[in-house]
């Protein structure tokens, strides 16, 4: 089977680890620095292929989402985000009540 993912490092042969009993893994030192991996930074593992993965640190920077949201035509107002978040409001409050009290009739308790 070939390898899909290339691992470039001027020449140098590609680091490797051993998964322990408990399916823990050390991250070889050079790998650690090119990725800027310190204690405790959470790691998202990503399917290439089947059978194959790549990682990444979730240590990016939220700059690199830029460009992610698209641009609208016009500036939202509070006012128009107040009416938005009202309107949903009232759309999930009318979807959640319960239709006995209309079914009641006048004077006759829930």
């Amino acid at each position: 089977m070939q390898c899909k993912v290339k691992w470039i490092l001027k020449g140098n042969s590609m680091p490797t680890a051993t998964m322990t009993s408990k399916g823990q893994i050390t991250i070889p030192v050079k790998v650690r620095k090119a990725l800027g991996l310190k204690p405790g930074v959470r790691i998202d593992f990503y399917e290439v292929e089947d059978g194959e993965y790549a990682f990444r640190p979730k240590n990016r920077s939220i700059m690199e989402l830029e460009g992610c949201i698209p641009k609208l035509d016009h500036i939202i107002t509070i006012e128009e985000m107040n009416e938005a978040i009202y309107d949903r409001a009232a759309e999930l409050d009318a979807a959640t009540k319960s239709d006995a009290y209309e079914r009641l009739s006048d004077g006759e308790a829930a």
